[in-house]
């Protein structure tokens, strides 16, 4: 149990460590909080204070107009993951409404998370991400999206670096950064081809996808917390479902589900604007 800011108590599932994690977070009411780039710069840079101060291990990364698309793994650390929920989210809100003289909550109070086996299943992950403005009809093409992990896959930062290269390709079995810039540019691509830019569910719906034992792991190692949560099977894949509250996406591209218990506050910590 968590309590946020508003002094609710609020039950969310934890982030195990040692696994890979999807995270999706949304602005209040699905507004397009984020429509301008200069604002999802601010969550960028934000992002990377995280990754500084609470060693934030970042797979990919996709800012869109109304939401937020953030794969990241946890080492283990102490409660890394959900501290730099808490600053990223914090400080871009705040920002955001100090500059428009806005009052309000900028994020919905939660944000779902995803475990995700790490294998065909994350390459999966990245594609759905790095497709998500091609979904909305925005771009043709990732490179055209200028907030998104895969430029940076594709073209490392001298500075700044948000993603650790080293850790995704360990996570892929990969051995060297030329071979995952070279499958990440084909599996783009073949994507783009098969008119993989669909929407999928499961990154919002459920809270681990994976084969069976990984997801009856997950499962296991949540204990009485998965209690009522089903595994479900389809060719090639499981999932660990749970109880969803349906709401209607505005942007018609994305999310029109969201279960209701893999949902975490990101106001886990009070925000200090002077931390």
């Amino acid at each position: 149990r968590f309590r946020n800011v508003t002094g609710v108590q609020t039950c969310a599932l934890p982030i195990l460590p040692g696994y890979a994690w999807h995270i999706t977070h949304r602005c209040h009411e699905r507004e397009f909080l984020l429509k301008f780039g200069r604002d999802r710069r601010r969550w960028l840079h934000w992002l990377f204070e995280a990754k500084k101060r609470y060693g934030l291990c970042i797979l990919n990364y996709m800012a869109t107009s109304n939401h937020i698309h953030l794969l990241v793994f946890d080492r283990g650390g102490r409660e890394v993951i959900p501290r730099s929920m808490q600053l990223v989210a914090g400080r871009t809100g705040q920002e955001f409404n100090q500059r428009k003289k806005r009052k309000g909550a900028f994020w919905e109070d939660r944000y779902h998370a995803t475990a995700v086996e790490t294998n065909r299943h994350l390459i999966q992950c990245l594609l759905y991400m790095d497709l998500n403005m091609v979904r909305a009809g925005a771009v043709g093409h990732p490179h055209e999206w200028n907030e998104s992990g895969y430029k940076e896959i594709q073209q490392p930062r001298l500075r700044y670096a948000l993603i650790d290269h080293g850790c995704l390709m360990g996570l892929l079995g990969i051995r060297s950064l030329d071979m995952l810039q070279e499958s990440h540019r084909t599996w783009v691509e073949e994507s783009l081809r098969a008119e993989g830019s669909a929407r999928d569910s499961k990154w919002s719906e459920s809270i681990a996808v994976g084969d069976k034992g990984f997801v009856a792991r997950v499962k296991k190692q949540l204990g009485l917390r998965a209690k009522g949560r089903k595994i479900t099977e389809s060719p090639g894949e499981c999932q660990l479902r749970e109880t969803q509250l349906p709401y209607s996406a505005v942007s018609g591209h994305e999310n029109s589900h969201l279960s209701s218990q893999n949902l975490h506050p990101w106001e886990v910590y009070p925000f200090k604007p002077d931390a």
